[in-house]
């Protein structure tokens, strides 16, 4: 079973790849086969080989370990889940597969517009959050969005820098399936709860993870029902407060 790397051991590990350290490039690629396996399994049953849409995955996940920067303002498993999927995508796409979402592409040009108007602005390369609160979207979907485009645009250019070897179309979404956006969501969601305390993240365990009633929660933190519903508002607002 291999290890969960903290946001601060996957940084470290980045940058020592980057600068050539195969060891840990390959700590981190090992430590994030359990995402490119969960990314696989839905894009099973099209008439291609398991093992081959995983040797796909893990391409996609070497690719986002060389490409990761620290401005991009994600986890690197966040960063990583679209580049995984670019590069399956991309061969299902090349086999007539996948259709490109219309929705997407249209939000991947008002992500480059906005990427062009911030750089005048702020007189450099804007980061994800901020191209995501210039257009009022969730940073999740502007980083999936980076990748649509359509052949007749001037979107085929790197995703992530002139060095990269990732361009946007590897990361277009695809109309019948949200798994991406699903995965990501669940990372956030993950790293929102890991920000609250044992008793808070107990609370939401136990009132959104396992169904319990907040008379059970409250018998369970031995506090009376009505000091649950006021600490379960202020979480909720405490949560909500983060995403903003």
């Amino acid at each position: 079973m291999h290890d969960i790397l903290s946001h601060e051991e996957s940084l470290r590990l980045i940058a020592l790849a980057q600068k050539g350290e195969e060891w840990a490039e390959e700590r981190l690629v090992s430590c994030n086969l359990a995402l490119v396996k969960s990314i696989v399994k839905r894009y099973m049953g099209r008439g291609v080989e398991y093992d081959d849409l995983y040797q796909l995955g893990c391409l996609g996940l070497v690719k986002a370990v060389k490409n990761y920067d620290i401005s991009y303002g994600v986890r690197f498993t966040t960063y990583a889940v679209p580049l995984i999927s670019g590069e399956i995508k991309r061969f299902l796409r090349d086999d007539g597969i996948i259709r490109v979402s219309r929705s997407m592409k249209e939000l991947g040009a008002r992500v480059m517009a906005a990427k062009d108007m911030l750089l005048v602005r702020l007189g450099r390369e804007a980061r994800m959050l901020e191209i995501a609160e210039e257009l009022k979207e969730r940073v999740e979907d502007v980083a999936l969005a980076m990748g649509a485009m359509s052949p007749c645009t001037s979107l085929d250019e790197p995703a992530f820098g002139d060095e990269s070897d990732v361009n946007l179309m590897d990361r277009i979404v695809d109309d019948s399936t949200s798994c991406e956006a699903e995965v990501i969501n669940k990372l956030f969601v993950k790293e929102l709860v890991e920000t609250l305390d044992n008793r808070e993240q107990l609370l939401i365990i136990l009132r959104y993870y396992r169904g319990k009633t907040q008379s059970e929660v409250a018998k369970r933190l031995g506090v009376s029902q009505v000091q649950v519903s006021r600490m379960e508002a202020r979480i909720i607002k405490k949560l909500r407060e983060q995403v903003k």
